[in-house]
């Protein structure tokens, strides 16, 4: 890649042009123990949070390393899937919590996807009116997206992320060699995150993408780490001018208003990585009617996601009921989505002019109809 990401395995993101919390980048757990050490954890209680899924994998190691370092390591795990990312599931973390006597100056330990960050990180945000956390995300989506930037929350009956709060980990430490053990469906869901960085702030990084294909299916470990490092250093580039998600930050959300309301459609059939895909395809279809995009740019923005096993179209919706979802989106003000579209590939645009037409005509374009075959 001709633009190189720093040689180092750490970012520091900053708040208000201050330190906030490093991102730290290796391919084993042999340094977890030191880093809880600078947080100063020899003098905390901590708590891993995970689910049934991750807790099989790296549950008990990671306890026996963090048991070294913490004057007491305890571990939550709670079914996995994004239907138990609840306020139900939420008070049972409250309640351990509780008897285990964990108070202001512990910490908890986000170990898993983008799940169990977003829920641990909203505990962390809530519990005894906030405690500390650290993020050791395990799948490609959390590592270059939902682990950055102190969003954390849960859903609220069908809606998304409903109810959530702003709050910064202490410490997100990256293990690249978990990625190894992923399943194929989880790790190409992650790259539709990846694509979306390049898509909104990165020409060079996206084409580098496309070239490296054959790289991320064989999951090289040196093209995976060019691949976080990079998508990490977006984010951080977005979340650092915007914390609180004010205005540009908005930007990451592309492909995510359509992609959320096919999500809660479908029932969280399909995995969050391959609703974004299907959002971002509407997005560039709405910026090509609105004539920022060419049609061959649209046509070549849709067809890359293709071969990362990622869906361009999809059959089992009813267009009119998926835009009726899209009013639930957190991004709408006033009555207003505020939609990302793009003016070419690396620029990213926040839009207010979207119509309801407009949006059912992108879910139209994405709608398979088998019956019309």
């Amino acid at each position: 890649m001709n633009q190189t990401t720093e040689q180092t395995n750490r970012l520091t993101v900053n708040k208000e042009k201050k330190p906030c919390y490093d991102i730290v980048f290796e391919r084993d757990f042999n340094q977890l123990g030191k880093e809880f050490e600078t947080l100063g954890s020899m003098e905390k209680r901590l708590c891993i949070i995970t689910d049934s899924n991750v807790g099989k994998l790296y549950g008990e190691q990671v306890k026996e390393l963090l048991s070294k370092v913490s004057k007491k390591c305890v571990l939550f795990t709670f079914p996995a899937g994004e239907e138990n990312k609840n306020l139900s599931i939420v008070q049972d973390v409250y309640e351990f919590l509780i008897k285990e006597e964990l108070d202001r100056k512990d910490m908890l330990v986000a170990l898993g996807g983008g799940v169990v960050g977003d829920l641990t990180g909203f505990c962390a945000a809530t519990y005894l009116r906030g405690i500390d956390f650290v993020q050791i995300p395990t799948t490609l989506l959390a590592q270059v997206d939902s682990s950055i930037g102190g969003k954390t929350g849960v859903d609220f009956l069908a809606y998304k992320n409903m109810v959530g709060a702003f709050h910064m980990p202490k410490l997100v430490y990256m293990n690249l060699s978990v990625l190894k053990s992923l399943e194929d469906r989880q790790y190409y869901a992650g790259m539709a995150e990846v694509l979306k960085a390049g898509l909104i702030k990165d020409r060079i990084f996206y084409e580098w993408l496309i070239s490296s294909m054959y790289e991320i299916f064989e999951k090289d470990m040196d093209t995976l780490e060019e691949v976080v490092k990079k998508s990490c250093q977006i984010k951080k580039m977005v979340v650092e001018k915007d914390p609180s998600e004010q205005g540009e930050r908005a930007l990451l959300n592309l492909g995510h208003t359509i992609g959320h309301a096919i999500e809660k459609y479908m029932d969280f059939k399909l995995v969050h990585g391959e609703c974004v895909a299907l959002g971002i395809v509407a997005a560039a279809f709405i910026s090509w009617k609105k004539e920022m995009l060419s049609m061959e740019e649209y046509y070549e923005i849709r067809d890359m996601f293709v071969p990362f096993n990622l869906p361009i179209s999809i059959s089992e919706i009813v267009p009119k009921e998926v835009l009726k979802l899209t009013k639930s989106d957190k991004k709408m003000q006033a009555g207003t989505i505020k939609f990302i579209l793009l003016k070419k590939v690396g620029k990213a645009v926040i839009d207010t002019t979207v119509t309801e037409e407009e949006m059912l005509a992108a879910i139209e374009e994405i709608y398979f109809n088998e019956e019309e075959m």
